[in-house]
């Protein structure tokens, strides 16, 4: 059953805090799942949280570590000296302990770097921090099985007992040759059904999927994907096994990318939560906001240089903010299909095919809804035919426009390599609110001859 926690609960656990029960602290949480207990300690304050951590044994507290918010952590890991981040470091495995160090200071990085007793852990956990966070390498762990492809299965299992021992889950046991070249992989089936003298060569299975440590962390998630692999060996460029990846970090690892999309598709330009200080929020949040202020300018602009046609045909002002939704919703929409299709890899065949495609879509979309806004005009605002004409046909070709850059412009900055995630949100919709209202008057003022 899922613990849920409550306000009685954190009271209760604050009251003990404070009377410096840490027996019946430790009583309460004896039977919780550690990511419970991180969820709790999320809810503290900062002393009260600090004194929880360091209540709880460095196996469980490490395992605590890494459940935690990136803020919590960060406040945690500020109040604990560096012998004390060691310690927990030490229960943890490589790529856990990378991310954790990886949040340091460059100083503090060093200083509990040194106090790892464990020498080849750190080691590792150095060799690791070389790597970029959204690769295969910064995704990868070194514990691993690895067995000789001249070995017998006697002395197979024997090394494999020795290994692991320093080891918390066995995923797979991967055959190397004598240069640690990765050969492929070995089945425990195939371990137990044949005999004691039978050397790996002859029963491995050379058909295995791996990753380079410079792969990008995307490639890593979508074959994981492809080939339903809970596990992925990462070599590097001589083909040498150097560590592993297992769906755990894979996961975390989507989950971090699709709220970073998320919030750069709403105009937000740096990873933010709602525990963040107020500048860090504005300054995340205020540049698309200019630009949205620029636009919006522009289109003032557009408007006033238009002034004549609005005197004439004043009822075409009601219908600027229809123009203006419904350019940005087609926008959007179609540069959320050309990201998606982008991110999985399903983006194929010539750009010309694609807007061609998207330009039929706006065709189709707008004049169904040009239709209906035609009979609207006419029975609601009892426009004349020209004006109800004009209104629809402006309608379409903006919603064409619309549908055809928000094909484009995600192309143009994966082109440039700047992540197409921004074209989902404010790019799309501030080039459409400029565009739209420049067609729109454009169109008024050829079909009404103004």
């Amino acid at each position: 059953m899922q613990f849920e926690i409550n306000k009685n609960f954190i009271e209760n656990l604050e009251n003990l805090i404070d009377a410096n029960n840490s027996e019946q602290v430790s009583l309460l949480l004896k039977e919780l799942h550690y990511a419970d207990i991180a969820d709790i300690i999320d809810e503290l304050d900062f002393d009260h949280a600090i004194y929880l951590f360091k209540l709880i044994d460095d196996e469980q507290s490490a395992d605590i570590l890494i459940e935690l918010e990136d803020d919590v952590r960060e406040r945690v890991l500020k109040g604990l000296s560096s012998k004390e981040i060691a310690q927990n470091i030490e229960e943890l495995e490589t790529d856990d302990a990378a991310d954790i160090i990886g949040e340091l200071s460059e100083a503090k990085k060093q200083e509990v770097i040194s106090h790892i007793e464990d020498v080849e852990h750190a080691k590792d956990i150095v060799d690791l921090l070389r790597y970029q966070e959204d690769t295969a390498g910064g995704l990868m762990a070194k514990e691993f099985v690895e067995v000789n492809e001249n070995w017998t299965n006697l002395k197979c299992v024997k090394e494999m007992r020795r290994q692991a021992q320093e080891l918390e889950k066995v995923h797979t046991i991967y055959v190397v040759d004598n240069a640690n070249k990765l050969k492929g992989i070995l089945s425990l089936k195939s371990l137990l059904t044949t005999s004691a003298r039978t050397p790996v060569k002859e029963i491995f299975d050379p058909k295995v999927v791996s990753v380079k440590v410079d792969d990008d962390g995307e490639d890593v998630a979508q074959i994981m994907q492809k080939y339903d692999l809970v596990v992925l060996p990462v070599i590097d460029d001589l083909g040498v096994l150097v560590g592993q990846i297992t769906i755990d970090d894979v996961v975390d690892f989507i989950t971090e990318e699709a709220e970073k999309d998320y919030q750069m598709a709403a105009g937000i330009s740096e990873d933010i939560d709602s525990d963040d200080s107020v500048f860090k929020m504005t300054r995340a949040r205020l540049p698309w906001l200019l630009i949205g202020m620029i636009s919006g300018t522009f289109a003032a602009i557009i408007i006033k240089d238009f002034q004549t046609i609005m005197k004439t045909a004043p009822l075409l002002i009601i219908f600027i903010p229809l123009i203006n939704s419904s350019a940005g919703n087609v926008g959007v929409q179609s540069s959320a299909i050309v990201v998606q299709s982008m991110a999985n890899k399903s983006f194929k065949g010539k750009l010309l095919t694609h807007i061609i495609k998207q330009l039929l879509i706006g065709l189709l979309n707008g004049l169904v809804m040009a239709s209906i806004v035609f009979g609207l005009s006419q029975f609601l605002f009892h426009t004349n035919l020209d004006i109800s004409f004009t209104i629809a046909i402006a309608l379409v070709t903006v919603i064409i426009n619309a549908a055809v850059i928000g094909t484009i412009v995600p192309i143009v900055l994966d082109k440039l390599n700047i992540d197409p995630a921004i074209a989902t949100g404010p790019f799309v919709t501030t080039s459409n609110d400029i565009f739209g209202i420049l067609i729109y008057f454009i169109v008024a003022k050829m079909m009404l001859g103004l």
